[in-house]
């Protein structure tokens, strides 16, 4: 039954809110003020009543009318109206009404509603105050805002671009030491273990003409980004070692290269090694169904070392030949449109992605579409670290202004206004969301096995979280692909950025196990998982990750030593001493720090360094160890990259009795 409000039934009847109160006190209709509502049969009854009176008062002598008149204007003023769009927060409420948001949230809190600036108001809530300062607000119908559809470019438009290449292969095989040699930089020497696991991206310039180069991991759990990469690649460089020959992973990279539909050049690397069979290379190939030219195919192979840097300009005259065979172009003079290489959270810049504009123009200040995701470009920033205002084709940048971080691969496109990247990216996360999963029964890796026998679960899922979205896939994929006939590996969610709190409840209501590779739970997201039995798993090697989930499939998760946290201590002062290098002036938070411990280093929840403690000392003495609520001073070995507010991790590794089968 519909409600009508007191101040408006008066303005209907053409009375006063003061006196139609009155008239419904002497009918029993009992109302607190004007912004009481009505039954709708209790308005009907109050209308019928008055309607006489209502006809009689027009023939009443002027005096009499006038009082009236005064009285009922003072309440049956014309509201102006207010409208908005989709959700009214506090923040909006306050702009509406020409007020700040500390005023409204003061007058929502007299109301018993507790409120932030980015908390809705329900919109009843938002008339009654609204009308005590002469406004009505009325929400306004958005229109239907459809997805976007990529216009063709006419011929005329489009001019030559900088081809993207790909330089693909198997692990080892000196893909990164091949970038070195062209682009001159040091990039192995920061990669764990000495493999490449983010994918980069970066231009160099050869007489006068650019390339782009896409340095796309070759591990094998990384097969998702290999395959990203040769998504937006024009040529593929495909690396092979003269001594070690076509690999698992040379396979994976030539089907994912002739899937793109993309020319390959072929680069026998390490060929200033005795043992190198150039030949023996070549024969493999043809296995795989690439022809070099020496054996009159039409593949492109080239002989290069990249250590001792020779023939590398071969190499590149014959990334350019092939660019121009293929007649890349593009038409820097409309919007831009691109693909995401990688996206993190940056703790001083928020969103950050990588792009690599394969379409028009980007310009700072443009606003964009990024999957679900959206913003407007407040920065861009080139491979060289130079900030930049526009990104032409083929042009690789780093872009901030993201109101989320991208995944990777998502497709970037730039749109007329801010409110409709709002409007798309919010439709797609909506669809995004529909896929909810029940709760159920808490699963660890531990009892996994047990639960399957006994046809308790027939999926595990699995949420993912690792330092960057690259490797969040990489992961993903990996898992997946342990799925069998008899239970299915699902990974629910994947993001960048530490553990969370909203992780480990998505973990809990989903049964769900944690993933984290390369990442630390956050204080909160550590207790509350406790609290909520999830199973919250760490790693800084992908496989080991692989391995665990593929053993408690198959009722074999066995470890033989576990990780014990012993220790935190945060950093509250920093000393360099020559010679010596950088001392932590620390406090122990929790726990206990002992001089043999293995020391984690972790900033805003990324893991940055896992090491040995080199010192301890409380004051100026060697100590054995510092409990919680004591100072101490810390060294790490070989590390000296530390900062104020880094947590020191302390940790042993406990051996643990096998479990009987």
């Amino acid at each position: 039954m519909s409600r009508t409000r007191v101040y408006k039934l008066a303005q209907e009847l053409g009375i006063s809110s003061k006196e139609l109160i009155e008239r419904l006190e002497e009918l029993d209709i009992k109302v607190a003020n004007h912004m009481s509502t009505l039954e709708e049969d209790e308005a009907d009854l109050i209308v019928e009543l008055l309607g006489d009176e209502k006809k009689a008062s027009t023939a009443k002598a002027a005096g009499d009318m006038e009082s009236a008149d005064t009285e009922a204007e003072e309440e049956s003023v014309e509201l102006e109206k207010l409208t908005f769009k989709g959700s009214l927060t506090v923040s909006e409420l306050a702009k509406l009404l020409g007020k700040t948001p500390a005023e409204i949230i003061t007058v929502l809190f007299k109301r018993g509603i507790m409120a932030t600036i980015n908390n809705e108001v329900d919109i009843d809530v938002a008339n009654e105050m609204a009308f005590e300062f002469g406004y009505e607000i009325c929400m306004e119908e958005e229109e239907e805002v459809q997805d976007i559809a990529i216009e063709e470019d006419k011929e005329e438009d489009l001019v030559t671009r900088p081809p993207i290449v790909t330089v693909m292969g198997h692990v080892d095989h000196g893909k990164t030491k091949l970038l070195d040699a062209i682009r001159n930089a040091n990039v192995q020497a920061k990669e764990a273990g000495g493999i490449t696991q983010h994918i980069g991206a970066y231009t160099v310039k050869i007489d006068g003409k650019k390339i782009t180069f896409l340095d796309t991991p070759g591990h094998e759990a990384f097969t998702s980004m290999r395959a990203r990469g040769a998504q937006v690649t024009d040529i593929a460089i495909l690396v092979v070692a003269a001594d070690d020959g076509v690999m698992p992973q040379t396979i994976e990279a030539i089907n994912h290269a002739k899937a793109a539909n993309v020319p390959i050049i072929v680069a026998v690397n390490k060929m200033d090694k005795p043992s190198a069979n150039p030949d023996k290379v070549k024969q493999e190939l043809a296995d795989q169904g690439l022809l070099v030219e020496d054996w009159g195919g039409e593949v492109i192979s080239v002989p290069v070392s990249a250590l001792k840097n020779e023939n590398i300009d071969t190499l590149l005259e014959m990334i350019l030949i092939v660019a121009e065979m293929e007649e890349l172009k593009a038409n820097p003079d409309r919007k831009a449109v691109g693909t995401v290489v990688e996206g993190e959270l940056d703790k001083g810049r928020g969103p950050v992605a990588t792009v690599i504009v394969q379409n028009g123009t980007l310009k700072v200040g443009d606003p964009l579409v990024v999957g679900s995701t959206y913003g407007k470009i407040r920065a861009m920033i080139d491979d060289k670290g130079k900030n930049v205002k526009k990104a032409t084709p083929s042009m690789p940048v780093e872009i901030l202004g993201l109101s989320d971080v991208p995944n990777a691969g998502d497709q970037f496109v730039v749109v007329g206004s801010d409110k409709i990247a709002r409007s798309i990216a919010d439709k797609r996360k909506a669809r995004a969301r529909e896929d909810m999963l029940k709760a159920g029964q808490k699963v660890s890796l531990d009892d996994f096995f047990k639960q399957m026998q006994e046809g308790a679960i027939k999926d595990l899922n699995v949420i993912v979280k690792a330092d960057v979205q690259g490797s969040v896939q990489a992961v993903k994929q990996s898992l997946e692909k342990l799925s069998h006939d008899e239970v299915a590996v699902r990974v629910i969610h994947g993001g960048a950025g530490a553990i969370t709190e909203s992780d480990v409840m998505l973990a809990a209501a989903s049964n769900a196990i944690i993933i984290g590779f390369n990442v630390r739970p956050m204080p909160g997201a550590k207790s509350l998982a406790e609290r909520e039995s999830v199973d919250v798993r760490t790693y800084r090697v992908i496989y080991d990750a692989i391995e665990d989930i593929k053993d408690a499939m198959h009722g074999m998760l066995e470890p033989e030593f576990v990780e014990e946290e012993t220790g935190k201590a945060e950093i509250r002062e920093i000393y360099k001493v020559s010679g010596i290098g950088t001392i932590a002036g620390c406090y122990v938070t929790d726990g206990k720090i002992q001089r043999n411990s293995q020391i984690r280093i972790v900033r805003d929840g990324i893991i940055i360094h896992d090491g040995k403690l080199a010192s301890l000392k409380r004051f100026k003495d060697d100590a054995k160890e510092v409990a919680s609520g004591y100072e101490c001073g810390m060294s790490v070995e070989n590390f000296n990259d530390l900062k104020l507010g880094d947590i020191l991790e302390a940790y042993v590794m406990k051996e643990v009795a096998r479990k009987k089968k």
